[in-house]
């Protein structure tokens, strides 16, 4: 397993309506997409989705329902979109790629 530090950028979130997802929101400069998901217990996981252009985003946040869009286009192809969990707790961060797993602790 290969394990080194990783630095993930601040986005701005804007709230959708969803059922599973919260919020979204895109930084163009690392091409990062956003996603906080919905919770029953309070504020949902954030995940960070690499390789997510402008023009995916445009389609994304534009689409008739912003949950089937994500199962389709985004999490049914994590090598294309490799994802980064990133939450409060004492293991920061963990990014999902073929052969790669990171890991911060605080």
């Amino acid at each position: 397993m290969n394990t080194q530090t990783f630095e993930h950028p601040t986005i701005a979130m804007d709230a959708v309506e969803s059922s599973q997802i919260a919020a979204i929101g895109h930084d163009s400069r690392t091409n990062t997409l956003a996603i906080r998901f919905k919770s029953k217990s309070g504020t949902g996981s954030l995940y960070h989705y690499a390789n997510f252009t402008a023009a995916d985003f445009t389609a994304f946040k534009g689409a008739e329902s912003i949950g089937s869009h994500f199962y389709k286009f985004i999490k049914s192809f994590p090598d294309r979109h490799p994802y980064t969990k990133v939450d409060a707790g004492s293991l920061n961060i963990t990014r999902h790629a073929p052969g790669v797993t990171v890991h911060r602790r605080k």
